[in-house]
């Protein structure tokens, strides 16, 4: 069997915005990552063409060990701890998969995250999906230790772009608001887990690291606009280089860092 579950994360940016964003926050978020022999490693990043499709092709290996429960790093056979990651980025669609089955494919659309079945699922698939809206401004959506103030769009004021802080009620005042652009990032997980016995425990553990991981992601992507606001895909390019190197480095010489398990 498999678990689905399509989260629906709306911004407000637009389509064309959170294309720089979101590559300058995998680089930056990457950085907080990565150390003690453990992070991200980048192994490609290139142009790709197929089948009338362009885009660019990332290869990435995340090397997770203390990133998992206890109950998963006592029975994960050797290297199984480390994820090879293939990302297919024809924005604005996106799909990611790795060795474990992890497929994660997004739609970046202009909505307020209103569209049903935007994959195009067939019925019953579509039935067994779990649809999460997830609130970047609503901290009760993290835990307490994952917390931090200047990633927090309900405090957050952009300077460049005058958007911020997101009150209770901004998806409304967003929708009403024809002058603020907006967009939603829909993103369809699909996990299967072939290891008899502990498949459904596995399946629901990952589509909570998922959720976690897409919701801190994009609050530190709207917290991060000034940062990234002027920056062309050029820049964008040149800074992927340079974070490849550094990422190198930090696996080598820097503590491990960044979210640990929550078991």
């Amino acid at each position: 069997s498999l678990s689905l579950s399509c989260s629906r994360i709306v911004l407000p940016v637009s389509v064309e915005e959170y294309q720089v964003g979101q590559l300058y926050a995998v680089a930056e978020a990457s950085k907080s990552e990565t150390g003690g022999g453990e992070g991200v490693e980048v192994l490609e990043n290139k142009p790709y063409e197929k089948d009338g499709e362009k885009g660019q092709y990332t290869h990435k290996i995340y090397h997770l060990h203390s990133k998992v429960p206890t109950f998963i790093r006592v029975i994960a056979p050797k290297g199984s701890l480390e994820v090879h990651e293939k990302a297919w980025n024809a924005y604005p669609y996106c799909r990611t998969s790795d060795n474990f089955m992890i497929k994660i494919e997004t739609w970046h659309k202009p909505d307020m995250g209103d569209q049903d079945n935007v994959h195009g699922l067939d019925k019953s698939s579509w039935a067994a999906t779990e649809v999460v809206n997830i609130d970047i401004a609503d901290r009760s959506c993290i835990s307490p230790k994952d917390y931090k103030a200047d990633h927090d769009p309900a405090i957050f004021k952009s300077e460049k772009t005058g958007r911020g802080p997101l009150g209770p009620d901004w998806k409304e005042e967003l929708a009403n608001n024809p002058n603020c652009p907006h967009m939603c990032a829909y993103k369809l997980v699909t996990v299967e887990f072939k290891w008899l016995g502990l498949q459904g425990k596995i399946e629901n553990f990952i589509q909570k690291v998922e959720r976690r991981l897409f919701t801190h992601f994009h609050r530190q992507l709207f917290c991060w606009i000034d940062k990234w606001f002027d920056l062309s895909m050029d820049d964008i390019r040149r800074m992927e280089e340079e974070t490849k190197k550094e990422l190198d480095e930090m696996r080598q010489n820097d503590e491990v860092k960044g979210m640990s398990a929550e078991d």
